[in-house]
């Protein structure tokens, strides 16, 4: 009896008005609820006055509709994902570059260094000795490339977001889209469960070289078979950190001018950095998968690779072309299968890299392959792995 009368006694304020919890009154008239789109327009004590204790039926009915409409535009401006929803269409590398030949790049093209800062004697020897400038009608492709590598993950943007699964799609093999954060990138090869805080070094261009990779249908199975040796139970490596490494050579001997000759010749950019990337990759696999590398010799591997494609990168555009002519023709390519002569660097790369790694001393030993960083100008030339 006395906790009834508790309750009885107890009173409920609601936006200033009080009414008894037994009964659900408010100065002896029944509180009624009102549609959610009144409440918005008019507040709770201005529905009140102006409607009366109880709304009329033709009053509800409108105020319903209006709610019904705020809801589908709610649902137009932000709208969901449903299990009926098709999977995110696949995209090529074509149309994602077309994305950013009609983007407006501006604002990155003002931050871009496409060449290497050459003064006194270094800059006179590169004019009579170096390689060849590109030609003035191939500088706007070279300088896109560059804004590309400027460009940062846009989850607001189709394109981008299509570009994250197709190359999650094709080397996994699935056809089922992946959240956009998750676990799942790190059995690809990224550090963590987003992508996009591995591209500080290479920006989007670190996504657009992995999706030539999987999307050209001769190098696929090269990109699989990578991906497949990065799962090795001993000579696993992070597949997509790794590739990030490539692109961020790839950069930097196109920055040095080194692919300009091949540029002019083949009159593109795009296609000359996309093969000398896959050439790159191709390189390091051969020498991880024969040498028996582990991530332990990642900084090493590392150095040897990109030393190795600063100074021959003809050779290496050469051995690719080899590789995927004998893939073609049905044998095994070279170097895809343990060869005695692979077991130790090649001369060149014993004359031309490994004085200057053993000049280092132990400071080779002590590189760790953890990812890819920002990094001042100045040490653009050299493998850093932090």
């Amino acid at each position: 009896m006395e906790g009834d009368a508790a309750g009885a006694s107890c009173a409920q304020v609601m936006n200033g008005l009080t009414g008894r919890l037994d009964d659900r009154t408010n100065g002896g008239a029944p509180l009624t609820f009102l549609p959610i789109a009144a409440l918005k327009q008019n507040g709770l004590l201005q529905t009140l006055m102006a409607r009366g204790d109880t709304p009329t039926p033709t009053e509800e009915d409108e105020a319903l509709e209006k709610a019904r409409q705020d809801w589908e535009a709610l649902e137009n401006a932000h709208p969901a994902l449903t299990e009926d929803a098709g999977p995110t269409p696949i995209i090529s590398f074509n149309e994602a570059l077309q994305f950013f030949q009609t983007s407006d790049l501006g604002g990155l093209l003002k931050n871009i260094q496409p060449t290497v800062r050459r003064t006194g004697l270094a800059a006179v020897t590169h004019f009579l000795f170096g390689p060849p400038r590109l030609q003035r009608e191939l500088l706007e492709e070279r300088d896109l490339v560059f804004a590309i590598a400027q460009c940062q993950v846009d989850n607001s943007q189709a394109v981008h977001m299509r570009v994250l699964q197709t190359v999650y799609k094709r080397l996994v093999g699935s056809r089922r889209d992946c959240p956009r954060y998750g676990g799942h990138w790190e059995s690809i090869g990224f550090q963590g469960m987003d992508p996009a805080t591995d591209l500080r070094g290479t920006g989007f261009l670190g996504l657009m070289h992995p999706l030539y990779f999987v999307m050209d249908p001769e190098t696929l199975p090269l990109a699989r078979d990578i991906y497949k040796l990065s799962q090795h139970p001993t000579q696993n490596f992070p597949f997509s950190v790794m590739s990030i490494n490539m692109t961020r050579i790839a950069l930097q001997v196109l920055r040095e001018e080194a692919l300009s000759k091949e540029c002019n010749r083949r009159q593109q950019v795009v296609g000359v950095l996309n093969d000398f990337y896959v050439a790159t990759y191709l390189h390091l696999y051969q020498l991880w998968r024969n040498q028996q590398k582990t991530i332990n010799d990642s900084g090493f591997v590392l150095k040897e690779v990109e030393l190795f494609a600063k100074k021959n990168p003809k050779q290496m555009m050469r051995r690719l072309e080899v590789f995927l002519k004998e893939r073609r023709a049905g044998r095994i390519p070279r170097g895809t299968s343990p060869d005695p002569q692979a077991q130790h660097p090649s001369p060149t790369l014993a004359e031309k890299g490994g004085g200057a790694l053993m000049r280092q001393g132990g400071k080779a030993k002590e590189m760790h392959f953890t990812g890819v960083c920002d990094l001042p100008p100045d040490m653009e030339g050299e493998a850093r792995l932090i």
